[in-house]
């Protein structure tokens, strides 16, 4: 993987993944996250599901608008926000118009304020955003923006499911949360301790700690500290080489209480994990890894897998943001964010894997069916890191019951 990782980033460096600039029949979209440092394999695995994506989903069946392709350019970001500003403004310099990003609410929250200045200020050359990953609720809440579209089932639609489930069980009477320290890891335990004492108001918070993001190469200290509390159960919101890390760490403790997590699968977590793991480690997520939902989703994997046998399909809302994408692009008859977001805005759309998907017009909000799965190597045909351990769907949780309220207040041109 590192390899094809140098390969891929000496192309992003010398000629670029688009054609140029002036191509009148290639419909360019930026793809901003970390390409190199701790989070680069989070990075990397994002961007060839995003340029599988548009090539199996929308340029082999004819493109859109009479035959217009979709072209990922990737954009590195260090997981920086300040780099991410300085990767943004080169993207509108090549005269990109559609920004897609995930990895890092604190950078999607920047984002977020740069092209909503940007647009007011450059109406003839406006940005629609196209969030994946990034799930602090003030993205779609006060912070919301008409420019703005999230893809994934936010943070606290994510531990509503997660809290019912743990409220279910009596024996659960004590739990530990940790999370990195910036504005998705406080959200995560803001909304943990919120529903957990709504809910079941016995449980006793035994410890909430946040830790630096990126800095911590031995999470063995923070692991003691949960060791002692002795929790009956732990929440995290960590992802990346910090899910790992910490994955690595509660393992090798010998905890063996279950863990409730939101990112803990894939990128080399599910291998670190292995058989030390089976049946403890649970995570929250929309789409659908095993059982496949349905056969087009099923081969749909296949075709990625044998593409890029060293990646997962570990953004299944990738699939959605692309084909959603087109979809509103042939809609509004135009490539004008302005169109296109219009197009978005209550659109109705029936995801590869068979489920009914709902644009939320107040604050761009997408909703969807959210799954509980379970960290196992029984009745999984679709692994993770090729360690024959994967995610097996235990609870789904209807759109219907992830309709959230929203405090947006959003401001529309």
């Amino acid at each position: 993987m590192r390899k094809l990782l140098t390969r891929c980033l000496s192309t992003i460096l010398c000629t670029g993944f688009a054609l140029s600039a002036g191509a009148q029949d290639t419909i360019r979209i930026a793809y901003i996250d970390p390409l190199t440092g701790a989070f680069s394999a989070t990075g990397y695995n994002g961007l060839v599901q995003f340029q599988f994506a548009v090539e199996e989903l929308v340029n082999s069946k004819g493109g859109v608008l009479g035959g217009k392709r979709l072209e990922i350019v990737a954009y590195d970001n260090k997981a920086s926000a300040q780099e991410s500003q300085l990767q943004l403004r080169r993207a509108i310099s090549e005269g990109i118009q559609f920004i897609a990003q995930g990895n890092s609410s604190a950078v999607a929250g920047v984002l977020t304020d740069a092209i909503r200045r940007h647009n007011q200020r450059n109406p003839e050359q406006r940005l629609l955003f196209l969030n994946f990953a990034a799930v602090d609720p003030a993205l779609t809440n006060e912070n919301c923006s008409f420019w703005h579209f999230r893809f994934d089932a936010h943070a606290d639609i994510k531990m509503q499911a997660l809290t019912d489930m743990i409220a279910q069980r009596e024996d659960i009477k004590r739990i530990y949360i940790i999370g990195q320290d910036y504005s998705f890891g406080q959200a995560v335990a803001d909304s943990a301790v919120g529903q957990l004492v709504a809910k079941r108001p016995d449980i006793e918070i035994v410890g909430n700690e946040l830790h630096p993001m990126e800095t911590v190469k031995d999470f063995t200290p923070y692991v003691t500290k949960i060791v002692a509390a002795k929790p009956d159960a732990i929440i995290t919101g960590n992802w990346g080489a910090d899910m790992v890390s910490l994955a690595r760490a509660i393992t090798d403790s010998g905890i063996t209480v279950p863990v409730y997590t939101y990112y803990a699968a894939y990128d080399g977590i599910t291998a670190t994990l292995g058989a030390s793991a089976k049946g403890q480690f649970r995570m929250v997520h929309e789409g659908h890894f095993n059982p496949p939902p349905t056969q087009a989703y099923a081969e749909y994997v296949r075709a990625f897998k044998a593409k890029y046998p060293e990646q997962d399909i570990s953004y299944p809302r990738i699939i959605n943001t692309v084909q959603m994408l087109a979809k509103a692009i042939e809609q509004a008859g135009s490539v004008d964010p302005m169109a296109v977001a219009y197009a978005l805005e209550n659109m109705e759309h029936t995801s590869i894997g068979g489920e009914r998907l709902m644009m939320r017009a107040e604050d761009h909000q997408l909703f969807q069916p959210v799954q509980i799965s379970v960290h196992t190597d029984e009745n999984i045909e679709f692994d993770g890191d090729n360690s024959g351990f994967g995610l097996l769907t235990e609870v789904s949780i209807p759109l219907e019951n992830t309709l959230l309220p929203t405090s947006c207040e959003m401001r529309r041109p």
